[in-house]
């Protein structure tokens, strides 16, 4: 009999314990009721493999991207996200979820278009996009050199790096372009796979342990 109230209480006490993660993935795969406005300015501390470095973003440098950014942060979309593109002296690249169902319910969760408002500076953070600003999900990227040529084409910086910058430039840039173009992760592995994919073909990138907003 204490043996079986034993489990059963320990059981519950687990239960209880994950019932905030659960709630948090629940909601990742909704990206519909991640809508919170952000605060003007906010910071984001990164826990990486490399050490920690925080951002600042400026809602009013670019508000769609910000209060995006935000809602994902919050929600823990970045936790155990791999650095998937890391070019020396371009930039650096990251924000396909390691779980495959959460980053197909973001794939198309598009946010509308931002002005260029800043120019894209080092260590200043934007939305990757494909061929049109108003295709942003998920993705951004840290500049590393000096990507003014971007501005024209509606790439919106939202933010900087404020801290730990010698983190960022820490990060592991070996693998190059991604697939077809380099050796890199190809991306519609790594949205198909996850984790699973980056992981076993490409154990020296370096990762989000957890990222948070700083009170």
């Amino acid at each position: 009999m204490i043996r079986v109230t034993t489990v059963a209480f320990a059981l519950a006490t687990l239960s209880l314990l994950s019932a905030p993660a659960v709630a948090q993935t629940s909601a990742l795969k909704n990206p519909a009721s991640l809508k919170e406005q952000a605060p003007a300015t906010y910071k984001v501390k990164f826990d990486t493999s490399v050490g920690m470095f925080v951002i600042q973003v400026n809602r009013d440098w670019a508000p769609l991207g910000a209060d995006r950014f935000y809602n994902l942060v919050k929600n823990g979309f970045y936790d155990d996200v791999r650095f998937f593109r890391a070019i020396s002296g371009f930039m650096v690249q990251f924000g396909i979820n390691g779980d495959p169902a959460v980053s197909s319910a973001w794939r198309n969760a598009r946010i509308g278009v931002d002005p260029v408002k800043q120019s894209n500076k080092p260590m200043y953070i934007t939305y990757a996009m494909g061929g049109s600003p108003d295709t942003r999900t998920t993705q951004v990227f840290i500049n590393y050199g000096n990507n003014a040529n971007l501005d024209a084409m509606g790439f919106a910086p939202f933010g900087e790096v404020i801290e730990g910058k010698d983190v960022v430039n820490k990060i592991h840039t070996g693998y190059g372009e991604g697939a077809p173009r380099g050796k890199g992760p190809e991306q519609g592995r790594t949205q198909a796979e996850g984790n699973a994919y980056l992981t076993k073909e490409f154990p020296k990138l370096d990762f989000i342990k957890k990222a948070t907003i700083e009170k």
